[in-house]
């Protein structure tokens, strides 16, 4: 452990600390979308103790990052939040070019259709679009977070990594994929990742929530770097042989308009967010 020399290192240790508990809050509210999120539970996700979690919550609420209904004292993403998204999206427009071809894959496929971003060890599902088909899988919502390599598109994301690469986020993933994702090992992400570059794209068989089932296509800048992926995300008895290959086009043909909008725009770094856990 590196030392501390000084009460100002002390000072800025303890502060890069709060700043880190306060985003692992933040996103543990975003979990609970409208439905809100109360205390106990994020104290539960974030491991943090009663005390530490109002302590910040005061803080993010006084910003206007976080809102607590009155009634049922439940904490939801501030308004601030929703500012600071437009200005993201102003900068990066990626948010507005996928929504039309995340619409298209559910309206033409009549099933869940996604897409989601790298961000460091993880992948983040940016949007999801519901297709008509009655049978509906939930197993990614909107704002949702995985290692890389758990579900459809998040694979696609992990296999498109050099094998250097792939072993260095198991190393840092396989504790907390343990523990919430019990069906998957090292050894069995290592072999999904080896039949996802043979096949060409991802194809989760319903490792996440049984019987859901997900084809991921990964997504490159034009520096070819991973940035994200398109995915599909369907009930078991819909996954046929001939589906997979249908589905699959599918998200190749919006995978390839993307990577040509990007490679028009010459956009490596604005998309670039392997940086950040």
């Amino acid at each position: 452990m590196e030392l501390l020399d000084s009460p100002s290192d002390t000072a800025r240790a303890n502060g890069s600390q709060a700043i880190h508990r306060a985003i692992s809050v933040l996103r543990c509210i975003a979990r609970g979308r409208n439905q809100g999120v109360a205390l106990s539970i994020i104290c539960r996700q974030t491991g943090l103790n009663k005390s530490t979690v109002h302590r910040l919550t005061t803080a993010l609420i006084i910003n206007g990052l976080v809102q607590q209904d009155e009634q049922t004292r439940r904490y939801f993403l501030g308004a601030e939040c929703y500012a600071l998204g437009l200005v993201a999206s102003d900068r990066f427009g990626l948010h507005n070019f996928v929504g039309q071809p995340v619409r298209r894959l559910a309206a033409t496929t009549g099933d869940a259709a996604f897409f989601s971003l790298r961000q460091g060890t993880h992948s983040l599902c940016l949007l999801r679009e519901e297709g008509n088909y009655p049978l509906k899988s939930h197993v990614l919502q909107a704002g949702d977070r995985h290692p890389l390599g758990v579900g459809g598109g998040s694979l696609s994301m992990l296999a498109a990594l050099d094998d250097a690469e792939v072993e260095s986020l198991l190393d840092q993933n396989m504790e907390d994929i343990a523990l919430v994702y019990p069906n998957y090992t090292r050894e069995a992400l290592l072999e999904h990742v080896q039949a996802t570059r043979a096949r060409g794209y991802a194809l989760n068989r319903g490792m996440v929530l049984k019987g859901s089932w997900g084809l991921g296509v990964a997504v490159r800048d034009p520096d070819g770097k991973v940035v994200g992926a398109y995915s599909i995300a369907t009930v078991e008895s819909r996954m046929t042989p001939e589906r997979e290959a249908q589905l699959y086009g599918l998200l190749r043909k919006e995978a390839d308009a993307l990577e040509e909008y990007l490679r028009e725009r010459g956009l490596p770094c604005a998309f670039n967010t392997q940086a950040h856990a």
